[in-house]
């Protein structure tokens, strides 16, 4: 059998902290998911952060809370709709499923991310008292193809029936290569085929067209991938590529959200261009 692919978490582990931080600055989180480390990233990224949003027209809080908030709407309509079961892939210090199971008890909420974070989550939330039947952390491995990490038997068995399950994957994709989220994509598709009516959420970042924009933002790719030791990636150009290159990897349904239209829906940021983030909600 083949060993699962485990990779250091240390470096996402970097984003996946001053994530954290930014929801509990905003008043998304709990205190007992915020970190030392996260507060220092916080305040060491403010003039960067100014900076970004007086020249390009938002920055990276901006796109945070954009793509945070439209994920837990576009997941009360699924709710809604009746589903009860939430896999979160690549989870960090998200408060989304605090969220949801103090909104929503009926829910059997499942975080998961690599080895490393998912100790950390799971020890803070064990302290904290939030762990128990309906609320698990557990470690996963996307590029698993077997094993007890691989994302088949993460789904299979942490959810034991063929009801369908929301599975979202925020701060994960803009890591790896198109290829190996295709493939990633492609298992995805299949394994929420035999759950009709499952749900899959996650953001894409498309490249600016503006040329020095875009000169910069690939230079900052770059650094942040030696920083995160990933292979950083823009996937796609506009929604119609997101759109039809998500339906080729097997799902039947594709939804590309764009942040303006929710403006004034939602409590979210504006972006003074069009942003450069948007959420894909891929259906079975």
């Amino acid at each position: 059998m083949k060993q699962p692919t485990v990779k250091d978490s240390t470096g996402i582990s970097f984003t996946a902290l001053y994530t954290g931080a930014v929801w509990h600055r905003y008043g998304l989180s709990d205190d007992i998911l915020a970190t030392d480390q996260g507060r220092w990233l916080y305040h060491l990224m403010t003039p960067f952060e100014a900076a970004s949003k007086a020249i390009v027209g938002g920055n990276i809080r901006t796109f945070l809370l954009q793509r945070h908030l439209i994920i837990d709407h576009l997941i009360e309509q699924a709710i809604e709709r009746g589903v009860t079961q939430v896999l979160e892939i690549a989870c960090g210090m998200s408060p989304r499923g605090l969220r949801l199971r103090q909104q929503h008890p009926q829910i059997h909420m499942a975080e998961a991310d690599l080895p490393d974070m998912a100790s950390r989550k799971a020890a803070r939330l064990m302290i904290s008292g939030h762990l128990g039947p309906n609320h698990q952390v557990m470690p996963i491995d996307i590029l698993a193809e077997d094993g007890d990490r691989s994302l088949e038997t993460v789904i299979d068995r942490t959810f034991d029936n063929r009801e369908p399950v929301i599975v979202i994957t925020e701060g994960l994709t803009s890591y790896f290569s198109l290829e190996t989220m295709t493939v990633f994509w492609q298992r995805l598709a299949s394994k929420l085929s035999e759950r009709p009516g499952a749900v899959y959420l996650a953001e894409s970042y498309f490249m600016p067209k503006q040329a020095l924009l875009s000169g910069t933002l690939k230079s900052l790719g770059g650094l942040l991938g030696s920083v995160t030791r990933s292979d950083v990636s823009f996937h796609f150009q506009n929604d119609t590529q997101a759109h039809d290159h998500m339906v080729q990897c097997g799902f039947p349904s594709v939804t590309v959200h764009n942040p303006r239209d929710f403006y004034g829906t939602l409590p979210i940021p504006e972006s003074r261009r069009d942003p450069m983030i948007r959420i894909i909600e891929s259906r079975s």
